[in-house]
C-alpha cells in the first residue's frame, strides 16, 4: 500500500477525480512537454458525463493557462481500464503532435496510467488488515504505532497540516451562507444548523453540532473550497465532523485527534489497495462509505476502543453503506452528496460507539465487507456510478 499521504491531499473541490486529479494530470503533462504551443485533452466516461457540473474543465483551463486547451467530451466512450479516463495530446507550433498520454483519475485524485510515467512507492508490508491486526498483536501495537512504524515519524507532521486544513475548512462552510454555485440553487445549511445545535440540549445538540461540521465542509467542497480527499472530495466531511466534534465536546488533545487520522488513514488505505474510492467505478458506497469506514475507526480509537472494536466499527460503516449509489444531480456535488456527509457522520458515530460498547467480537471481517463492496460495485449498473443518468439524477426537475 501506498503512504496514507496520497490518501490525504489538500486541494480545492468538488471532486477529487475530476478537479484535482485532472488538474495534476495536467500539470504532468505539461512539464513533460516544456516546448508545446497547444493542447488538447479528451475526456471519456464519467469524466466527460459529469464534467461540467464537477467542474473539470475549468480545473484544466486553470491548470494550462495562459495556453488554450481544447476540451473534448466523449461520454458514451469508456477507456479499458477506468471510467475516469482522458487522452492529453501536445503539439508544436506547426500543430504536429508531439507527445500524447492516456491517464485514468481512478478515486481520491489519485493517477493510474499504461506507460508507467506515474511511479508510486509501497511503504506498507501488509495488505488487509486482518494481517495487520495479527502483527499488531504480535507487537502489542496499536493501529497508529503502525503506521508510524511503516511511514516514519514525519507522519505526524503531515497529520498536523491536515488537521488544520480540516478545521479550517469547517470554519468557514459555517460562516459563509450564499447559495452554490449551479442551477441547482442550493442554499448553504451548515451555519444555520451550528446555530440551532447551539440552542438545544443534550442529544440533539450532539447530533446537530456533527451534522453542521459535516455540512460545513461539504458545502466548502461544493463551492470549490479548500477541503482534505479523506478519501475523496465528495466524501470530505465525514472524517473531520466527526474528528472536530470530539476535539471540542471532549477537549481531546490533538495528538489523540492526529492518531486517529493515523488509524483512519489506514483503514481508507486498505480500501483503496483492495476495492476502490472510486464513485465512477464502485458508487458512492466507495465514496461514502469508506469516509464512514475511517471517522468510525478514528472515533473508536480515540474514545478508547480496542483494536478488534476498532475493526467492528469500521467494518459496520462499510457494511451499513452497502449498494449505495451515486447519482449526483445535475452533475453537480450537491445533492445528494452534502446530506450523505451529515447522515454518515452521524452513522459513524454510532458505528463507533456501538463497536465500543460490545468486546469486540463479530462475524464479517472488515477485509470482507471490503471484498463484497467491490463486488457489488462491478455489479453496480453504469447509471448508477456517477454518470448522472440514473437514480435521483434522472428524476430530479427544478421545482
Amino acid at each position: 500500500m501506498l503512504s496514507i499521504k496520497e490518501l490525504y491531499k489538500i486541494g480545492y473541490g468538488p471532486s477529487s477525480s475530476h478537479t484535482i486529479g485532472c488538474g495534476l494530470a495536467g500539470e504532468f503533462f505539461m512539464k513533460q512537454n516544456p516546448g508545446a504551443s497547444s493542447w488538447s485533452v479528451t475526456l471519456y466516461g464519467s469524466l466527460a458525463a459529469t464534467g461540467k457540473g464537477h467542474n473539470t474543465d475549468d480545473a484544466l483551463k486553470k491548470i494550462f493557462s495562459p495556453d488554450e486547451i481544447e476540451i473534448k467530451w466523449e461520454p458514451e466512450k469508456n477507456l479499458p481500464l477506468h471510467p475516469n479516463g482522458m487522452v492529453f495530446e501536445a503539439f508544436d507550433s506547426n500543430g504536429s503532435r508531439i507527445d500524447s498520454w492516456e491517464v485514468y483519475s481512478i478515486g481520491g485524485g489519485d493517477l493510474k496510467d499504461t506507460e508507467g510515467r506515474i511511479k508510486s512507492k509501497e511503504i506498507y508490508s501488509h495488505g488487509n488488515l486482518s494481517d495487520i491486526l495479527e502483527y499488531c498483536k504480535k507487537k502489542g501495537n496499536s493501529l497508529w504505532e503502525y503506521v508510524e512504524e511503516n511511514e516514519g515519524r514525519d507522519i505526524w507532521e503531515y497529520l498536523g497540516v491536515v488537521w488544520e486544513a480540516m478545521k479550517d475548512s469547517i470554519k468557514n462552510g459555517i460562516e459563509k451562507e450564499r447559495v452554490l454555485p449551479g442551477h441547482i440553487r442550493l442554499g448553504r445549511k451548515a451555519g444555520i444548523y451550528h446555530t440551532k445545535s447551539g440552542n438545544s440540549n443534550n442529544s440533539i445538540r450532539s447530533i446537530g453540532l456533527r451534522f453542521s461540521y459535516a455540512l460545513a465542509v461539504s458545502e466548502e467542497n461544493a463551492s470549490g473550497g479548500r477541503v482534505v480527499t479523506a478519501p475523496t472530495c465528495g466524501s470530505s466531511g465525514v472524517l473531520p465532523a466527526v474528528l472536530y466534534y470530539l476535539h471540542k465536546e471532549n477537549d481531546f488533545p490533538v495528538k489523540r485527534i492526529v492518531r486517529g487520522l493515523a488509524t483512519a488513514g489506514l483503514i481508507g488505505n486498505i480500501v483503496k489497495f483492495n476495492a476502490s474510492v472510486s464513485g465512477a467505478e464502485a458508487g458512492c458506497q466507495a465514496e461514502i462509505g469508506t469516509a464512514c469506514a475511517m471517522a468510525a475507526a478514528a472515533a473508536t480509537q480515540i474514545l478508547g476502543g480496542s483494536p478488534t472494536q476498532i475493526e467492528y466499527a469500521a467494518e459496520m460503516g462499510i457494511e451499513h453503506n452497502l449498494g449505495l449509489t451515486c447519482d449526483p444531480v445535475g452533475g453537480y456535488v450537491q445533492i445528494p452528496c452534502i446530506e450523505r456527509n451529515a447522515i454518515a457522520a452521524g452513522k459513524a458515530f454510532e458505528s463507533a460507539v456501538y463497536a465500543i460498547f460490545s468486546d469486540g467480537g463479530h462475524k464479517i471481517a472488515f477485509d470482507q465487507v471490503v471484498k463484497t463492496m467491490a463486488e457489488t460495485g462491478r455489479d453496480m449498473q453504469v447509471a448508477y456510478r456517477e454518470t448522472g443518468i440514473g437514480g435521483l439524477a434522472r428524476y430530479w426537475k427544478p421545482f
